[in-house]
């Protein structure tokens, strides 16, 4: 009943906006301490408002019906402004308040909608929705803060849309009044509130200087200043899918020569008439938004024709210190290093990328958790620039790096150069960005392969594969969307062209799988309908259980049935470890065909570093390790002590653990692992540089692959294929936030980005003896009267299978089988 009554109230309130007098609106909201709560109305248009059908509606804490009803009463002027605020607010309302009442008024999660006639003129916060605490962010927030609508901003008449504070207003200090119902409206630089003293914009007038504005530090001196500039533009970001404004630079003869002080500024003014090269003088008021130094509520802005050209500042990476870049803030800045591309991650979403003077690795990838991997994590960050596309559009139809445009033929991927940098160095969404005046060039040297470069491939090849939640539905065409992965039969189609392309190229003979989907081992499950698109050949092992374990996700092995067959049955471990936490474990021994040389392998995936509800001892403990670090650990060595046990039962003493371990090189899981006696095959054939996964632009490996000490010797090549984790993510197979024509420029049914993870590939030299048979012959662990029965009747009646009677391994099945035999059960008699 609520949500019908909340989509009725939403269609009426669109009909009636339209028939609305929007002359007077929301032009100032506060909510501060106890009862500071106060609105003020400005009337925008040219005759007085009769306000008698006039009222507010607050509606609280979500919901969809007024709580409360302020009526308005009296007349306002043009230009001027009607206060409503609380009867117990602060001295400083009550004297410019017209209306008071004594209700609660609202708090910073309720909403505020102003009405004519019941028609909606304007509003604050969204009706229906409860927020939590308030609307908008830590800067510009509807909670414990002054809102002053910006110059040029829309009455925002629909209060059932989504409510962003900052698109509309700027924000102040809890319990700022100084403005409040003054004469014409805010003093704040909005032009519906002019100054008693009307600014100069006589060209070449004196003005102050934006190196006095900027400051030497962090934060302008000069916030909440009116004031008048005169600068060159510099770069032009307005427009519908601009960044709302301009950069101005100072000319070389205004600017103060001090290494620390920047000499441009941003001018909000999304509407401006101004072009680069201008020479152009701005009223407005100076404010520190979201960490950036701008002008803003411009009252007035003169061209004064063209500006002295402007020579862009070089500068390098990495910075000195955290603050360094604050003296270029604005700047038309160039990079003449070669740059190297550490994450694009969000070049499909916001078309940019991340830069660094090189390639940046995971803290404890390289260097022990603590003090090391801190040092390393402080000088990634003072290491990186976002190279942005000058707007604040979100999934742009053209991503435009690499020029003419991304595709999935020309990518950009993390490792590629970019050179010739140049533009203005901007701040914001808390990084350092440079908006672009020029195309910069990239040059691919973290080329495409076609396969994995493998040095020696042996007569066996293992790969690990993390293929990021491969979910198939009900397994017959529907049952989507799932809980992950491809939201219907086509991104599915997609997605597993992509898989099969990439397992494909692997050519290895068992595949790990991690993050596929635990819906069991039917012919409808995912891991058999994976299986079935790589081939007649292609077989995975089924553990006899209905799922493993009790996750979304699990681990499975696929295996070419023409190369490689199981040893016996496959095992899983069920203890405390990899009950709720860590995913279970899949171990399967496996041998070549016609050889007696096997090995097991175990295929895992710990819990991830995301903290959740994590404590104690899972807690970050603040060394690079993330939560659940000690789950993980205690995973590791639970998973050593079962395989060092014989897992499988099959009596073989090779063992191989690989798989998604949610852990990196340096980390206390793998430390345990290596305790334990087994090899970092990574380290020890790719190095201390090995990634196969990028996090917000650092490298690292989280997928494993270590060998016991009996399996060692018999690896001869590792490595990583980089098919995934250097390809941005827009390239995978999703179809959602991209037009028709993206869909199929940014899709390939080929192996890049079909996960996040890249594959690790082992190459093994295994013994080609043939398999001699046991005189247990029946397989229940003794040599008794039933294996020599058996013997006997395939003797007697010419059955005699030499794979399964040969016992002295002569080639022939004969008496001499019977007499070892004999001889075996007389030996182990003995040794009972």
């Amino acid at each position: 009943m609520k949500m019908r009554h909340l989509a009725l109230a939403s269609a009426i309130a669109g009909l009636l906006a339209g028939q609305a007098q929007a002359d007077l609106v929301i032009s100032e909201y506060i909510e501060g301490s106890s009862n500071n709560k106060a609105i003020e109305l400005l009337n925008t248009g040219s005759g007085s408002v009769d306000l008698t059908a006039w009222e507010l509606q607050v509606y609280f804490n979500g919901s969809s019906s007024p709580g409360l009803t302020l009526d308005l009463q009296g007349n306002v002027a043009p230009g001027a402004n009607h206060v409503y605020g609380h009867s117990l607010a602060d001295p400083a309302i009550l004297a410019v308040a017209d209306q008071t009442t004594g209700a609660g008024m609202y708090n910073g999660d309720d909403a505020v909608v102003l009405l004519n006639g019941g028609a909606i003129v304007d509003s604050i916060g969204q009706v229906g929705v409860d927020p939590g605490s308030y609307w908008g962010n830590d800067d510009t927030r509807t909670q414990n803060q002054t809102l002053r609508r910006r110059t040029g901003t829309s009455p925002d008449a629909d209060p059932f849309n989504a409510f962003d504070p900052a698109a509309n207003y700027d924000a102040f200090p809890q319990d700022s009044f100084d403005d409040l119902g003054a004469a014409g409206g805010n003093d704040d630089g909005d032009p519906t509130d002019p100054d008693p003293t009307a600014p100069d914009m006589t060209c070449g007038a004196p003005a102050t200087l934006i190196s006095a504005i900027q400051g030497s530090g962090n934060v302008s001196p000069m916030v909440d200043s009116n004031v008048v500039v005169e600068a060159t533009v510099s770069a032009y970001a307005a427009g519908d899918d601009g960044l709302g404004g301009f950069y101005i630079q100072e000319e070389a003869g205004d600017q103060d020569g001090n290494a620390a002080t920047s000499e441009a500024l941003f001018v909000y003014e999304p509407g401006a008439a101004a072009n680069v090269g201008d020479q152009v003088r701005v009223a407005g008021t100076v404010v520190e938004y979201n960490g950036l130094t701008e002008l803003t509520s411009v009252s007035a802005l003169t061209v004064c024709g063209s500006g002295p050209a402007i020579q862009p500042t070089v500068i390098s990476l990495p910075w000195t210190d955290e603050s360094a870049p604050e003296a270029w803030e604005n700047m038309l800045v160039t990079l003449e290093q070669p740059l190297t591309v550490t994450d694009n991650y969000d070049l499909g979403r916001y078309g940019s990328l991340t830069l660094g003077s090189g390639r940046h690795f995971i803290p404890t990838n390289v260097a022990a958790p603590g003090a090391e991997a801190q040092l390393v994590a402080e000088m990634n960050a003072l290491d990186s620039l976002i190279l942005d596309d000058g707007s604040n559009a979100q999934n742009p139809a053209v991503v435009p790096y690499p020029a003419p445009q991304l595709s999935a033929v020309n990518t950009v991927r993390a490792g590629d150069e970019v050179q010739y940098v140049v533009g203005v160095l901007d701040y914001r969404f808390d990084a350092w960005r440079l908006q672009p005046t020029q195309q910069p060039s990239f040059n691919a040297v973290n080329e495409r392969t076609d396969a994995p470069a493998l040095d020696a491939r042996g007569n066996l090849v293992v790969a690990s594969f993390n293929v990021l939640n491969f979910f198939n539905g009900d397994g017959m065409g529907g049952g989507f969307p799932t809980a992950r992965g491809a939201n219907d039969p086509s991104e599915l189609q997609r997605q597993t062209d992509k898989l099969v392309s990439a397992i494909r190229a692997l050519d290895a003979d068992i595949v790990g799988l991690m993050e596929i989907e635990n819906d069991g081992y039917g012919d409808e499950s995912a891991v058999a309908e994976l299986a079935d698109a790589l081939g007649d050949e292609w077989d995975y092992v089924d553990p006899g259980l209905e799922q493993l374990g009790g996750d979304a996700i699990a681990v499975a092995i696929i295996y070419r049935s023409d190369r490689v067959e199981t040893v016996g049955e496959a095992a899983t471990l069920t203890g405390p470890s990899f009950q709720d936490l860590n995913r279970q474990p899949l171990a399967q021994t496996f041998r070549l065909l016609d050889s007696e040389d096997g090995l097991t392998v175990v295929v895992n995936h710990l819990k991830s570093k995301g903290c959740g509800d994590a404590d104690g001892a899972n807690a970050d403990q603040g060394d690079g390790q993330g939560c659940w670090n000690a789950a993980r650990t205690q995973a590791a060595r639970a998973l050593s002590t079962w395989l060092a046990n014989d897992a499988t039962g099959s009596g073989e003493e090779d063992v191989l653990i690989i798989g998604d371990l949610n852990a990196y090189a340096m980390e206390d899981p793998i430390s345990a692992l290596k305790s334990s006696g087994y090899a970092n095959l990574v380290d020890r054939f790719i190095g201390g540089q090995a990634y196969s996964y990028v996090f917000y632009g650092d490298a690292g490996y989280l997928d494993h692959a270590l060998a016991n000490s009996a399996l060692a010797d018999k690896v001869i090549d590792t490595t990583i294929w980089h098919i995934n984790a250097d390809e941005p993510r827009i390239l995978d197979y999703n179809l959602e936030y991209q037009t028709p024509e993206q869909q199929a420029s940014l899709y390939a049914p080929d192996a890049y980005r079909a996960s996040d993870h890249d594959p690790v590939i082992i190459a093994l030299e295994m013994g080609t003896a043939p398999p001699s048979a046991s005189p247990d012959i029946n397989g229940d662990g003794r040599i008794d009267g039933r294996d020599l029965a058996r013997l006997t009747l395939a003797l007697l009646f010419g059955r005699g299978d030499v794979e399964r009677y040969d016992i002295d391994g002569d080639g022939r099945v004969n008496v001499r089988d019977l007499f070892a035999l004999l001889q075996a059960k007389h030996d182990a008699r003995r040794t009972v």
